[in-house]
């Protein structure tokens, strides 16, 4: 196979039974892309959006890593299992008879808002080098220190004993098996996760993901179609404009004086996605350079900056 540079973001529909990982080498080859990320880790038995990076977007995917995210989860209750979801042995098995919809509802609205969660034993975090779930495996406890998360929301969808299906929407760093095990706890019978869908992160949902078996079948034009372009990464943040010799020296690596930025005037420690300045208003041609996303000629996304000292100091550039 021959590799080449492949710009951009995919949002992939990842399918039950493969790991985020080998979903991203599948979609690399299709694309024949020679450098790939994803952005945010699921569980081979969890499906949904996995938005992947290509190129030069692997520069900018902790922008997506860090955001809020929605899971559909599926929960059985009166059965815990070693891992708190269908990988692992399970533990116990009790009585649901006593739960109602109800006692769901109320036990929901507990766990709304900030709040400590302690990480499940088979969790990819490190302790002294070494992942929790090498220690898990091997019978060892180690201490897990607990993480401040926030829950948004969470919502029932289905309720048919002993199935509870619901949708969580969650900081990063929350992990829905645990949740599953503190909603099973909570209502006195236990718990664990039987399937997870994850329908949004950040500003990117499963209305705009495609399949692997959409992108085998569709030509090449028609895969490269289905790539967003590296800068939807960093919408979320403010938007800092440089006239042309400014942007020259941006693209060098230089840091630059404030006065030589455009529509600039927040604090500092603010991270900006930096374009050249918009094709002045009234301008009749319309130079050959790459629209922006507002439509502006002349506009390019140039990369990622902070404001530090009085000047802009460019954190990662676009090649």
């Amino acid at each position: 196979m021959t590799w080449r540079r492949v710009d951009g973001v995919l949002l992939l529909d990842k399918p039950v039974g493969m790991s985020s990982n080998a979903a991203l080498q599948k979609a690399r080859r299709l694309f024949q892309a020679e450098k790939g990320g994803h952005m945010g880790t699921l569980d081979p038995f969890a499906s949904g959006l996995l938005p992947l990076c290509f190129g030069e977007a692997t520069k900018f995917s902790r922008f997506v890593l860090d955001a809020d995210k929605t899971y559909r989860a599926t929960l059985q209750l009166g059965v815990t299992t070693t891992t708190g979801d269908p990988e692992g042995d399970v533990v116990e098995t009790r009585e649901t008879t006593q739960v109602n919809r109800s006692a769901v509802e109320n036990a929901l609205v507990h766990f709304h808002g900030v709040q400590q969660q302690i990480p499940p034993r088979h969790a990819a975090l490190k302790y002294q080098g070494r992942a929790y779930y090498e220690y898990a495996r091997a019978g060892i406890e180690i201490p897990r220190e607990a993480r401040t998360i926030e829950i948004h929301a969470l919502r029932l969808i289905n309720f048919a004993p002993p199935v509870l299906v619901i949708d969580a929407h969650v900081s990063k760093g929350t992990y829905i098996r645990t949740l599953a095990e503190d909603i099973g706890a909570v209502l006195g019978c236990g718990a664990h996760l039987t399937a997870l869908r994850r329908l949004q992160s950040g500003a990117f949902s499963m209305a705009s993901a495609h399949t692997l078996e959409s992108l085998e079948t569709a030509s090449d034009a028609e895969r490269m179609a289905c790539l967003l372009p590296t800068e939807t990464l960093i919408q979320s943040l403010p938007r800092a404009d440089l006239v042309s010799a400014a942007a020259s020296r941006f693209r060098q690596g230089q840091r630059l004086a404030l006065r030589d930025v455009e529509a600039l005037s927040v604090p500092d420690q603010a991270v900006y996605a930096v374009y050249t300045a918009p094709f002045p208003k009234g301008v009749s041609a319309k130079p050959t350079g790459v629209c922006s996303p507002q439509g502006e000629w002349g506009a390019h996304f140039l990369g990622v900056a902070e404001v530090r000292k009085g000047a802009l100091r460019p954190l990662r550039l676009v090649v």
